[in-house]
C-alpha cells in the first residue's frame, strides 16, 4: 500500500511560493506538515534574492502593502524593529519599500510559519494528475499530493538575435541568468548595458557607483511610469471589464496592451541623466546590429557606429510564453487545456486541473497582467484559499 498523499505540494520557493505557504498556514489553518515547498535552491526565495541584489535594487517597485505577510500594513507599522539602522525604509510615492527591508521581513515570515522545515531542496521533472492524487516526479524520487500548485516564476532570461546565449559569458552576459556575479564585472570598462528598463537603469546606477563606467544603450524613447501597469488592473477599475471577457484571446490583447515594458520610474531616470550630466555615465539611444569579439572585449555595430567596450550586460528581460519550460508543455501534451495564446486556461479558483493550481505568470489569464507581481501573488493566494478548508483539503 502506497503511503497517503501529501495534502499541499508548492513547486516554487519564490515569493508566490512562499507567500502561498504562509497563507495555507497562517489563514486558511493547514497544519504545517501538510504543506511542502519544492525548490532547487539552498535556501527559500533564493532565486529572487539573487536577481535583485545582481541588479543592485535599492527600493522595491510595488508599494508597501505589496510582500509575503499576512496583513497588509506589516511592513508600514514597525520597519525599525524589522530592520533596525536602515536610513531609508521607504522610498515616494507609495512607501516602496528598501529591499533590505523586504528581505528581512520575508525571513521574518519563512520563520514565523515555520517553512524553512517545510522546504524540500529538489526539482520537478514531471507532473501526471490523477483522480485520487497528483504524482511529481523530482530529482529526489516521486511525490504524490492531492493538490499541487505550480508557482514558477519567470521564463528564462531572453536574449536578441546578436547576442547568442553561446557567445563567452566574461565578454557577453545576461544578468538575470543562472551564475551571473556582478562583482565580476566591476573596475572593467567601459560596460555596455542593454535594456531601456528598470533593470537596466537599476544595474547600471549600481555599476557607475562602484567606478565602473557604464554605456547605457536602448533602443526606444524613455517609458516613463512608475509601475509596470496601471494601478487600476489591481482592483475593479480594469479588472471588472477584464474578468466578463470570455475570450481568451482578447483577454491576452488585453494583457499586452496593459503592460508598460521597458518602463522606469521618473526618479531612476533622473539619477540615470544626472550621472550624464556629471559625465560618469553615457547614455545612448541606439540599435545593436551586430557584436564581434576583440582582442581586449567587444565592438558593438550600432546605427550610429561602433563602439568599443570591455563587455555587455544584458538587461533584456524574459523569453516570451508560460513559465515552466518542458514541466508545463508535457501537462499541455497529457491534455490539460490552454488559451490560443499557449497559456493554461484556468478557472476563477485558478485550477488548471481539478488538483493543480497555478500561480504567476501561469495565472495570467485570470488575474490580469499584474499576476507575476507581488500583488498577483498575493491575489492568487486569496483564489486558492477558497479550495484550502477541510473539506477541500480531504477531497
Amino acid at each position: 500500500m502506497s503511503p497517503p498523499a501529501l495534502p499541499w505540494l508548492i513547486v516554487g520557493g519564490g515569493p508566490h511560493g512562499v507567500h502561498l505557504a504562509a497563507r495555507l498556514i497562517g489563514h486558511a489553518r493547514v497544519p504545517a506538515e501538510e504543506v511542502l515547498i519544492l525548490d532547487p535552491e539552498p535556501r527559500l526565495l533564493g532565486q529572487w534574492r539573487r536577481w535583485t541584489g545582481a541588479v543592485g535594487m535599492a527600493h522595491l517597485r510595488s508599494p508597501s502593502v505589496h510582500h509575503l505577510g499576512l496583513l497588509p500594513f506589516e511592513l508600514r507599522q514597525r520597519p525599525g524593529q524589522i530592520a533596525p539602522g536602515l536610513k531609508r525604509p521607504f522610498a515616494r510615492p507609495y512607501q516602496r519599500p528598501h529591499r533590505t527591508l523586504f528581505d528581512k521581513h520575508s525571513d521574518q515570515v519563512i520563520e514565523r510559519f515555520g517553512l524553512t522545515a517545510r522546504h524540500c531542496r529538489g526539482r520537478a521533472l514531471a507532473v501526471h494528475p490523477g483522480p485520487d492524487a497528483v504524482r511529481v516526479e523530482t530529482t529526489l524520487g516521486p511525490v504524490r499530493a492531492r493538490r499541487v500548485v505550480l508557482a514558477l516564476g519567470q521564463p528564462a532570461p531572453a536574449h536578441p538575435g546578436w547576442a547568442p546565449r553561446t557567445l563567452p559569458v566574461d565578454r557577453v552576459a545576461h544578468c538575470l541568468a543562472p551564475g551571473f556575479d556582478r562583482d565580476a564585472w566591476i573596475g572593467r570598462g567601459p560596460i555596455a548595458v542593454v535594456g531601456g528598463g528598470l533593470t537596466g537603469a537599476q544595474l547600471a546606477l549600481a555599476l557607475e557607483a562602484e567606478g565602473t563606467p557604464v554605456m547605457h544603450l536602448r533602443r526606444h524613447p524613455w517609458r516613463v511610469h512608475l509601475f509596470d501597469s496601471d494601478p487600476g488592473w489591481i482592483g475593479p477599475k480594469h479588472m471588472a471589464a477584464f474578468s466578463r471577457e470570455p475570450d481568451l484571446a482578447k483577454r491576452r490583447a488585453m494583457i499586452q496592451a496593459a503592460r508598460h515594458r521597458g518602463s522606469l520610474p521618473a526618479g531612476i531616470l533622473r539619477r540615470l541623466q544626472a550621472r550624464q550630466r556629471t559625465g560618469d555615465m553615457t547614455l545612448v539611444r541606439d540599435e545593436v546590429q551586430g557584436l564581434e569579439l576583440t582582442e581586449r572585449g567587444v565592438r558593438l555595430y550600432l546605427n550610429q557606429g561602433p563602439r568599443e567596450v570591455s563587455g555587455v550586460l544584458l538587461a533584456t528581460g524574459f523569453e516570451a510564453g508560460p513559465p515552466g519550460g518542458a514541466l508545463v508543455a508535457d501537462l499541455v501534451r497529457q491534455g490539460l487545456p490552454t488559451a490560443p495564446c499557449g497559456f493554461p486556461r484556468i478557472d476563477k479558483a485558478l485550477r488548471w486541473h481539478r488538483r493543480i493550481h497555478v500561480t504567476g505568470g501561469l495565472a495570467e489569464l485570470e488575474l490580469g497582467p499584474t499576476a507575476r507581481n507581488l500583488t498577483g501573488a498575493r491575489r492568487a493566494a486569496e483564489r486558492i484559499l477558497l479550495t484550502a478548508g477541510p473539506q477541500a483539503s480531504a477531497a
